[in-house]
């Protein structure tokens, strides 16, 4: 982490801190009753299921459209924070922690008669508890995470025909209850969290369907980064190493919906927009922090968050499935997700405060079966949006930048679910200014491999992503235990590399090594 990090230091753990974390780290993958296993499906709960060849790919799927009751992981990395990125906006993120989880295309769902649709359902209730915890090993020692996280959310259909989902959130972290580790507004911020989720009404007519209310708006279809999913809010409190059901935040929002055969269009309107969570000054993950100048003090402001009718944001999407082909076109503007940070500077200090403004946006994306192979590409042009500037004499250091960032992926599948992925993305900055840290061309690679080759219940999983431009990258290495079918366990390590001014090596004193264990129901 930057050197002008606002918490206390600690000293190093001592050997019995460290002996600790190791056991309990280590003890979910050993929790089976190994003295007794005599085989890895007696470890990991077999037998495994006989040897079968892989099945073929499904066909793309009609143009690629959030699934109406929930939200599906899809592209990852949030937007750069102004003058600190250096690698187009990356999400790296897996199944459920670091690795990204795979976004299948989400097929639209074709027209149904009015009549259909009224049927009364019962109503269902679902959720999940999950426990997370963390061991940063690089820097200063310490535990970082020791999260727990409960989801319910219930949904059903009246006799008159109206959907409607209902769904909440609720965090507790006592670390920050045990530890003084961070500044107190990060302790308040992150220790205890409770919050209402999806809560939205559908409501078909014909081929049109209306959903209003707090609901997620999914666009982009790459794995582990956010390019084309320019609606959604994140929060990026743990930057973006948790899996993506964990970091989306929902918008509150009024969206229609038009179906005819292979083709869909949907219009979304946000009266009061939902800002990505970014944390307090001296988090870990916060993601600004500007280089200390010698006789001038930092401080940080609180952030504005414009919520009134001018700033609703608003937008459409076209999509058509030709020939195989999976093709959408967008129009997207809103105040800015992620925060920019205004400077002054007086004669004794340098103040900063977050902030989002109005900026446009112009996409498209497409995805092809290509038999072995599967290709997906996004392409997003952005106007007006702001980035810092290192040039002192520039009034509140911010300048407006236009860019384009585009991205193309192919991901080979293999028998035993074994998978890999390669993504190329690049971002070019169509007015670039000499005083952001960014250069005008910045290039980076991901890839992801994941197999079920040891065992149908045993996947490890490894994602890398890494500037072109310089020495900037992101290794996570992740292992999961898939119990039962409620039970989940895996244990993993993020690693960061690179210069503080970027994408990645900013957080470079904050690998860590974590546990995660959830139950569904």
């Amino acid at each position: 982490m930057a050197s002008n990090r606002l918490h206390p230091n600690r000293n190093p753990s001592s050997p019995l801190e460290m002996l600790i974390a190791s056991f309990m780290l280590g003890g979910l993958v050993l929790a089976a009753p190994a003295a007794e296993a005599q085989s890895i499906d007696d470890l990991f709960g077999g037998p495994a299921p006989a040897t079968k060849k892989s099945a073929p790919k499904a066909k793309p799927s009609a143009p690629v459209t959030p699934a109406p009751t929930s939200a599906t992981p899809s592209s990852p990395a949030p937007d750069m924070a102004p003058g600190q990125a250096t690698v187009p906006p990356t999400m790296p993120t897996a199944s459920t922690h670091p690795a990204p989880v795979i976004a299948e295309p989400v097929a639209a769902p074709a027209p149904v008669p009015a009549m259909a649709r009224i049927a009364p359902s019962r109503p269902t209730l679902s959720g999940f508890y999950q426990n997370d915890l963390a061991y940063t090993y690089a820097g200063n020692k310490h535990w970082s995470r020791f999260n727990n996280t409960l989801d319910l959310s219930g949904q059903g259909r009246t006799a008159n025909g109206i959907g409607w989902k209902l769904g909440g959130r609720a965090y507790y972290d006592p670390i920050y209850d045990l530890t003084d580790h961070y500044p107190s507004a990060v302790r308040k911020d992150q220790r205890f969290e409770a919050m209402i989720r999806e809560a939205y009404i559908d409501v078909g007519a014909g081929d049109w369907d209306f959903r209003l209310g707090r609901q997620h708006v999914v666009w982009g279809e790459m794995v582990g980064l956010f390019f084309a999913d320019v609606v959604s809010a994140k929060d990026l409190r743990q930057f973006v190493l948790p899996d993506f059901d964990m970091i989306r935040i929902p918008q509150w929002a009024a969206r229609a919906e038009y179906f005819s055969g292979d083709f869909h269009a949907e219009g979304v309107w946000i009266p009061a927009m939902t800002y990505d969570d970014i944390g307090k000054p001296g988090a870990e993950f916060y993601p600004f922090n500007p280089p200390a100048v010698p006789g001038l003090q930092t401080v940080f402001t609180k952030e504005k968050k414009p919520t009134s009718l001018d700033d609703a944001g608003y937008g459409a999407r076209l999509s058509w499935l030709k020939d195989g082909w999976d093709v959408s076109g967008f129009y997207y503007t809103a105040n800015d997700a992620s925060a920019t940070f205004s400077r002054q500077i007086s004669p004794t200090t340098i103040t900063y405060q977050p902030d989002h403004k109005r900026s446009h946006q112009l996409g498209a994306t497409l995805g092809k079966d290509l038999g072995p192979v599967v290709l997906k590409a996004e392409a997003v042009y952005t106007r007006d949006k702001l980035f810092s500037t290192l040039d002192f004499a520039d009034t509140d250091g911010l300048v407006k930048q236009n860019f384009l960032d585009y991205v193309v992926g192919l991901e080979w599948s293999f028998p035993q679910e074994t998978r890999f992925n390669a993504q190329l993305f690049q971002r070019w900055f169509t007015n670039h200014d000499a005083g952001i840290v960014p250069d005008k061309f910045e290039s980076g690679i991901s890839l992801l491999v994941s197999t079920q080759a040891l065992h149908p219940r045993l996947e490890p999983e490894l994602l890398l992503i890494s500037s072109l431009n310089r020495a900037d990258w992101l290794a996570q290495f992740k292992l999961t235990w898939k119990m039962d079918g409620n039970w989940r366990l895996a244990t993993g390590v993020d690693i960061f590399q690179g210069h503080n001014n970027g994408l990645f090596g900013t957080y470079d004193k904050n690998d860590r090594v974590y546990t995660e264990a959830r139950y569904s129901f």
